[in-house]
Order: C-alpha cells, then structure tokens, then sequence
C-alpha cells in the first residue's frame, strides 16, 4: 500500500467542509491535538519563534523550523500547515523552501508579501514587497514542489498597508501565478471576509488570532462566509502560558505546588497521550 501525501489528505478534508487547524507548538502538543479529534494542525511561525524565545520577527532559520515540522508531523500523524514567512530570501531560497518544508512533512505552507524583516500580521507598520515580486515567488514555489497535492498558500498583508482592493489584486494576482489557496491576514470584519470572498474566488485561509484586528468568528460562519480552512495559531500557547505564569506566582508564593494539583496532566494523561506503558516495548507513535 502507498501512503497518500499529506498535502492530498489536505485536500481531500477541504473537500468534505471547513478544515479546522488548531495551532501545535511542539510535538507534544501536535499528540494532543490528534487525540481531540482535529483532521489538521497549523505550525505558526510566530509560536515555533516564541517558544525559542523570539519574537515573530524571521529571527529562526529554514532549518530551525523544517525541524519543528518533522517532529509534529510525525507526533500527530496529520496534514501540516506550515508558516514560510518571507521564504527566508528571494525566489532561489522559495524554491529551497519549497522543497525542504514538503520533505519535513508539511501539507502545505503559506508563504507572505510583507518586506523582510517582517512583521505579525495583526501589527501595524508593515511594507509590502512588490506584487511581481510575490507572484514570481509563487510561480517557484508551484513549480518546484516535489508533488503537485501539496498546497501552496499565498498570504497577502495588503488590507492594512495598501487597502482592500489591493488586497484583492494581489490575491488575483497570486492565484494566477499558482497560488492553490488565499489567506487574506487582518480583516475587520464578517462584512470584509464575504466580500474578499467573492471578489477572490476559489480557497481561502482565514486566520482566527485572539488579541488582533479580526473579531471573534465562529468556524461554522467562516464556512458560510466561503472559507476552506480556518488556523487558531496561538490560541493554545497562550493558553498555556497563561497557565505557566500563573502556576509560577503560585509556586512561588506558596512553596509548593500542591495548589497547583488540579490544573495538572496526571502522569497516567502524560503516558496515554504519549502512547507508552511503563514496562512494556515502547513503538514509534504512527498518529
């Protein structure tokens, strides 16, 4: 038996509805998104610089994140979405992209317009490269990926730089040039969604961050609104390190974490995620 490339089984989930990615930061979080019955996950590029100790600013190589790939890929056994930022260059280094991110695994990357260095797309004070040189990128990246499933996702961050209608252009723009998706980062509403939707027609990412300039939209309307696939890329990192900074004041205030007991994975939770029983051969988990 073959196994279907990832990018096909991507493809395949949008088929049936709204595919929805939760963002995993690392391997362990990838298990744990599997185990809650998710059919995609989302590797964002801003989470994998974070918990490096980063700031989302393109600070992290090819090769740093093409690691962060594998092992989610391999932890959770389902299709990748992957954040390429800039394509760490020109169109030499997209085709290198390209390439190593579809070899570590991904189903897809999304790779963005924004001038390196650049910034999250919920910030002000972006510079766009310009259109040609975005869609000559796409065109690369289309035509030297290993296989034609896996998904090239073109990022425009125009509707906060340039305006809306260039948004658009851009996206027009970038799905003649290959693009097999759009993901339009910063809009301000439901009204905006449905409109890029139909003046942008065919997939769409919609990214749904907390704390940004997107208002809080359910999965089920972005489906309504006509989008393929809908990432939460930090939502539970920052989950998680609400907890950490909490559970450390409390540490340290009390002198125990005795308080702290019932927040906590149990070390049986720990080992049924991780597949593993203590005193009995341990496999390689297949998602």
């Amino acid at each position: 038996m073959t196994t279907k490339h990832p990018g096909q089984r991507l493809r395949e989930a949008m088929q049936q509805g709204v595919v929805h990615a939760p963002g995993a930061f690392n391997a362990l979080v990838a298990r744990a998104v599997t185990q809650a019955g998710f059919h995609a996950l989302y590797v964002s590029g801003g989470a994998t610089a974070n918990v490096a100790g980063f700031p989302d600013i393109g600070l992290l190589t090819m090769t740093e994140v093409c690691r962060t790939i594998r092992e989610i890929a391999d932890a959770s056994g389902l299709p990748v979405i992957a954040d390429a930022d800039t394509g760490y260059g020109e169109v030499e280094s997209c085709v290198r992209t390209v390439v190593a991110y579809e070899r570590a695994g991904a189903a897809a990357l999304h790779l963005e317009d924004q001038v390196f260095p650049k910034r999250c797309g919920h910030l002000d004070g972006k510079d766009l490269i310009p259109l040609e040189d975005m869609a000559a990128k796409v065109q690369a990246m289309a035509k030297h990926r290993l296989s034609k499933h896996f998904m090239i996702i073109a990022r425009t961050d125009a509707r906060h730089v340039s305006g809306f209608e260039d948004a658009v252009k851009r996206a027009n723009a970038y799905r003649a040039a290959g693009a097999d998706a759009i993901f339009p980062e910063g809009l301000q509403s439901e009204q905006e969604f449905a409109d890029f939707a139909k003046a942008s027609p065919g997939p769409l990412l919609a990214n749904m961050t907390e704390f940004g300039k997107t208002p809080d939209i359910t999965v089920q309307r972005f489906g309504e609104l006509g989008y393929s696939i809908v990432i939460h890329p930090l939502s539970m990192m920052r989950v998680a390190m609400g907890s950490v900074t909490r559970g450390l004041a409390q540490l340290k205030r009390d002198g125990t974490a005795r308080g702290l007991l019932d927040q906590m994975q149990t070390r049986k939770e720990l080992y049924e995620l991780l597949a593993y029983t203590p005193g009995s051969e341990w496999h390689f988990p297949k998602g």
